[in-house]
């Protein structure tokens, strides 16, 4: 599918039934598309845009052992995890001093969960088809960057959300997109279609939600549309070498 400006697009590699979940904004924040699929047919969506921003919800490197350099290590807050400090990326820990607990990168591929695995060898598509590495100035029309669902809604939140694939983490998932003013459906209609007939058969209005991987997916395409349109309204969280997670805020606070 092919539009003529630029695209937002958000790519999760564990979202759903399928390997891929996608999510694709226009530069209004209006919904193009929402779907899932093969690393195929995602890769084919992304090859067929004139000009596309695109985060990852997954690693694009490995860990580097950048925290286990002394110099390093001395300017980092303590994580009280004794035997695990070390073993993770500068922003995964970076993260973790804020209160967002997310998930640690190896040093090896293999060590990787197949999800992350899955992730790199997608970045590594990517750059075969000409994006670059955000960022890389307007010149650059196909640019990737990495970024995280959880602290995406982390730090939209101003705190821990609730349980991702819970009804109540989807409203309220649901609910922070759209208060960012992405043109998804409103979650609070959910609750005018909510009856006491409906409640008790378990009929709920599920329709009106999106599946946690899809909202995962949004919330990426959001991050990558705020790094192209608003740079200054970022965080760029780790460095080159190991990769550097994208947030949607100026600055992160000091717990979440």
């Amino acid at each position: 599918m092919l539009f003529e400006t630029t695209t937002f697009i958000g790519v999760d590699p564990a979202g759903g039934r399928k390997p891929f979940t996608y999510a694709a904004l226009d530069g209004d924040r209006k919904l193009l598309a929402l779907g899932d699929g093969e690393v195929e047919e995602v890769l084919a969506f992304l090859g067929g845009q004139r000009s596309a921003y695109v985060a990852v919800n997954a690693p694009s490197q490995t860990n580097k052992g950048l925290v286990k350099q002394e110099e390093v290590k001395r300017s980092l807050a303590p994580l009280h995890q004794p035997g695990r400090g070390a073993e993770m990326r500068l922003s995964e820990h970076v993260l973790r001093e804020h209160g967002i607990v997310v998930a640690s990168t190896p040093s090896r591929v293999d060590l990787a969960p197949t999800w992350v695995q899955m992730g790199f060898s997608f970045y590594q598509r990517l750059k075969a088809m000409g994006y670059t590495c955000y960022p890389e100035g307007s010149e650059a029309t196909h640019q990737w960057m990495e970024t995280h669902p959880h602290a995406i809604f982390c730090v939209l939140l101003g705190q821990t959300p609730l349980q991702k694939h819970s009804l109540e983490g989807r409203l309220q998932r649901q609910l922070i997109l759209h208060e960012q003013g992405l043109g998804i459906q409103d979650p609070m209609d959910f609750f005018e279609e909510v009856t006491r007939h409906r409640l008790l058969k378990g009929s709920l209005p599920l329709e009106n939600l999106y599946q946690a991987g899809e909202l995962d997916a949004l919330a990426a395409a959001f991050t990558a549309y705020t790094a192209a349109k608003h740079p200054n309204q970022i965080s760029m969280v780790g460095t080159q070498e190991e990769g550097r997670i994208i947030i949607p805020v100026p600055e992160l606070k000091q717990k979440y």
